[in-house]
């Protein structure tokens, strides 16, 4: 068991106060600071630090796979750390995007690879050859664009609009409501030809505003695309936004995005739970490379409403967001004085989000985690317990039960 010091990633839709006030850290900072990742990602891993000194995950698990990992999750996935873990912190949008299937990022990563497409180009797809499902709970109220809505209600935001350059993009969907209208009218969207678009966002926008002024049943929706075209003027991925479940999460509430899946986070503060990978196919709302083809191979355009999650209780003070997949699984973590075990023969941390903990082993060598601050607690550790008060999330490998 050691505490881990992490590093944030700078993006610029990230807060400039959200994560410096959780790690108590000085507050505005200079900077925008959009991710805290806890992992052995090779691009930013995060350092142990206990009795002996510094070390990095990457490489204290690179060294001893099995102690840390557990002979069942080595076995699994290698000598490398299953999952990633975040706190993200969106002040801004964060731009539309999918994450690849196994198959299709091994396959990517291979490709541009041997193509020889330098790691850092702009036009590179794959970082690695993981696939990246994930999971937000939110710790603040969280807001975001989840999948494909139902085609049928899709329809009738669209038509309510009355923009009459809308009707041949709109009869491709009305005329074929499902996943495939679906996959024909936003594949549409993001090729308008420039000249085109922006008379027809203008159009878009317009319609937006008057129906949010009469106070139309999609409102939200439609004050969503009026914020997203003032950030990205001229930008396709507005008009996308209008495809999408438009969802509010409240703390505590979770969603799973599988392989596929069209998301974009836009406010909030939440905790992130991921495969091992940084693959992102984008789909608008951003100055980066947005592959079309390529992304369109990845979107899943299957259509409907999202699923939130608020937990399953395990056990009295654990609560268990259940995905499918077998990298990761997270829990929240209700701390009282009555010691909670978290014996576990795989990979954990524990990310302190209100109040202490206090993070002890079987020989009674004990680890203080002040709010803010994560653990991590490798298969050899053995009887491990947790006590304090507040909250915490637990991060461990999806191949434990129940």
């Amino acid at each position: 068991m050691e505490l881990m010091d992490n590093r944030i990633r700078p993006y610029a839709w990230g807060s400039r106060t959200a994560i410096a006030e959780l790690i108590g850290a000085p507050s505005p900072a200079p900077h925008p600071q959009a991710e805290l990742w806890m992992g052995a990602h090779p691009g930013d891993p995060s350092v142990l630090v206990g009795p002996s000194g510094e070390r990095s995950l990457y490489e204290a698990i690179a060294d001893k796979p099995v102690l840390m990992l557990g002979e069942r999750v080595e076995a699994r996935f290698g000598p490398r750390l299953p999952f990633l873990f975040k706190v993200l912190a969106a002040a801004e949008p964060l731009s539309l995007q999918a994450h690849p299937s196994a198959a299709q990022a091994a396959h990517g990563f291979a490709r541009e690879e041997s193509q020889g497409v330098p790691m850092g180009a702009g036009g590179r797809n794959y970082k690695d050859g993981n696939h990246k499902p994930e999971l937000i709970c939110a710790l603040t109220e969280f807001e975001a664009l989840c999948g494909f809505r139902d085609p049928v209600i899709t329809v009738e935001l669209l038509a309510d609009l009355g923009v009459p350059q809308l009707d041949h993009y709109l009869s491709l969907l009305s005329g074929q409501p499902d996943r495939d209208g679906v996959r024909a009218l936003f594949s549409s969207m993001l090729t308008i030809p420039s000249s085109m678009l922006e008379p027809l966002l203008n159009a878009v926008l317009a319609g937006c505003v008057r129906l949010v002024r009469d106070g139309s049943q999609f409102s939200k929706e439609y004050r969503t695309a009026l914020e997203l075209g003032e950030r990205y003027p001229g930008d396709p991925g507005v008009l996308a936004s209008l495809l999408l479940n438009r969802v509010t999460l409240q703390p505590g509430e979770a969603l799973y995005l599988a392989a596929g899946n069209l998301h974009a986070y836009l406010a909030g503060v939440g905790v992130e739970l991921m495969a091992n990978s940084d693959n992102v196919l984008r789909g608008g709302l951003t100055p980066k490379h947005v592959d079309v083809p390529e992304l369109m191979r990845v979107l899943d355009f299957s259509a409907g409403d999202v699923e939130v999650l608020t937990g399953d209780e395990v056990r009295p003070g654990e609560l268990v967001y259940r995905t499918p997949v077998p990298e990761f699984r997270l829990s929240r973590l209700t701390l009282s004085t009555e010691p909670l075990d978290l014996s576990h023969d795989g990979p954990q941390m524990a990310l302190v989000v209100d109040g202490a903990a206090v993070v002890t082993d079987a020989d009674g060598v004990s680890v203080d985690v002040p709010r803010g601050r994560s653990v991590w607690v490798a298969a050899g550790d053995s009887g491990v317990t947790v006590t304090g008060s507040g909250v915490a999330f637990r991060a461990t490998d999806g191949l434990v039960t129940p």
